[in-house]
């Protein structure tokens, strides 16, 4: 049974290896996220490479994501590595101190907070399990009353509940970071803590003019983003929902309704969505998760996420293999269960823009009223597959592609499988649709007398030229 929803994995020191690379990605690892926040640009590019060694030796596709480190909006280091604070303690944000904290105060990466915040502002710390109310503004520094204490240490972020923090999505260090990106051939490039439509147009202009074709995913982390979601999703390629910085600034409760909405708001719009942030988190130290992160990871499927992420869990955890393993499973069980479709979909309403869009919602709807094995899609850019994917057709997709970049940027969509062909080698579009159904035969993927809708355009290895769909029987052309 082939998998709908794709996985994606972090890099780190847990599968950073030829042989922990290979490991998660027979595991059923469809995209592999690479945190620009550590390394060198010779680190990711040396990584990338390890990745596609790995799938090649795997036999699979797997694509790759540029995760940009963003704002560093968070302390500085402490003299013994770490404090504890009590409720009702006073401690400082400094934002001039060089030196390292001590239990009064701290120094900040990030030196505008003190023009952010104002008295009465609530401060969370350390994905909110510290927090802060400022008493008052002096020059750099900005006091505060502890209100929940606990254990603060090197590095850990800071976010100010409800939103309000001015650094920008892009610094310097992303501006190269999307240059590396670029260098690396990555899909996907994850931008974070945008706040508008503006902040991607602009990482969109700089991949274009750094000569990438990464597709663009907005990292939905900031209280800002949700009252123009829609702004930025249609400046974007895909979204994630990023339930970490995102429930520190609107709250833990608002998240899921609001990861619903961002994924319902995503697909309406033909864009892809990525749920993450601790799916699987006790996985990280334990070989099986808990019974709630498996109705986490299930409820993400049912509402229709493209695809479900790990972080630390493959990162740094101790089962990475077992992690992605068991997350397929749980995806797998839940789309058994799923209904086919998308609530108000009616593939003959609506107006469309393009005629390979309009073949796209015929094989959707040609698919769901026969018995079909599979739909499949002769495709250059990998569009028709795109929109294909926005509905459950309860049958796998098979994108056929003879172009690299197209085979690894639909790794993302849901319920699309990559397969490589070369439909130039056919002289006409139908020696070209019974090549492809041949190719399928051979990978074990259909069988004779198996119904299939394919499409492909008469413009063989053109794209945007689709404008054909068939509705063929397996082994058909071989009688005589």
């Amino acid at each position: 049974m082939l998998r709908r929803t794709k996985i994606v994995a972090t890099l780190g020191p847990a599968s950073g290896t030829p042989e922990a690379l290979e490991q998660i990605v027979r595991a059923g690892v469809d995209v592999v996220r690479m945190n620009f926040s550590h390394g060198s640009a010779a680190d990711h590019i040396e990584r990338a490479e390890m990745v596609r060694a790995a799938a090649k030796k795997v036999g699979r596709t797997v694509g790759i994501l540029a995760d940009l480190q963003g704002p560093k909006i968070r302390v500085r280091r402490f003299e013994h590595g770490k404090i504890e604070l009590e409720p009702g303690d006073h401690f400082i944000l400094d934002a001039s101190m060089d030196g390292l904290g001590n239990q009064q105060r701290v120094g900040l990466d990030y030196k505008e907070l003190p023009n952010d915040v104002e008295k009465g502002a609530i401060l969370l710390l350390n994905d909110g399990m510290l927090e802060f109310v400022v008493d008052e503004i002096r020059g750099a520094e900005v006091h505060c009353t502890v209100v929940r204490g606990g254990i603060l240490s090197n590095n850990k972020g800071i976010n100010r509940k409800g939103g309000g923090l001015t650094a920008p999505a892009l610094t310097e260090k992303d501006e190269q970071d999307i240059k590396t990106a670029a260098l690396l051939k990555a899909d996907f490039l994850a931008v974070s803590f945008p706040r508008s439509a503006a902040d991607m147009q602009r990482a969109r202009k700089l991949m274009q003019d750094a000569g990438g074709e990464s597709l663009l995913v907005a990292k939905i982390e900031r209280a800002e983003a949700i009252p123009v979601l829609g702004e930025i999703i249609d400046a974007s390629d895909a979204i994630m929902v990023a339930r970490g910085d995102l429930a520190v600034e609107v709250g833990d409760a608002a998240v899921p309704r609001l990861q619903k909405r961002m994924i319902r708001m995503a697909r309406e719009r033909d864009k892809l969505v990525i749920t993450a942030t601790q799916m699987m988190e006790s996985m990280i130290n334990n070989p099986i998760p808990t019974r709630a992160e498996v109705s986490d990871v299930a409820n993400a499927v049912l509402d229709g996420t493209d695809a479900v992420m790990l972080s630390a869990e493959t990162a740094v955890g101790e089962y990475p293999a077992e992690t992605v393993e068991a997350m397929a499973r749980i995806c797998l069980q839940a789309e058994s269960d799923q209904e086919g479709g998308r609530a108000g979909y009616n593939p003959s309403s609506g107006e469309f823009s393009r005629v390979d869009q309009s073949i796209a919602m015929s094989a959707l709807y040609a698919a769901s009223h026969f018995d079909v094995a599979a739909i499949v899609a002769l495709t250059q850019s990998g569009s028709t597959a795109l929109w294909m994917s926005r509905v459950n057709a309860g049958v796998p997709i098979f994108a056929l592609t003879p172009v690299e970049q197209t085979l690894t940027k639909v790794t993302l969509f849901s319920g699309v499988h990559p397969i490589t062909f070369n439909p130039a080698r056919s002289d006409t579009p139908s020696a070209a649709l019974i090549d492809a159904e041949e190719e399928l035969v051979r990978l074990g993927l259909v069988k004779n007398n198996d119904l299939l809708v394919m499409t492909v355009g008469e413009a063989i290895g053109t794209s945007g030229h689709t404008n054909t769909m068939k509705i063929v029987r397996v082994g058909d052309h071989r009688k005589v």
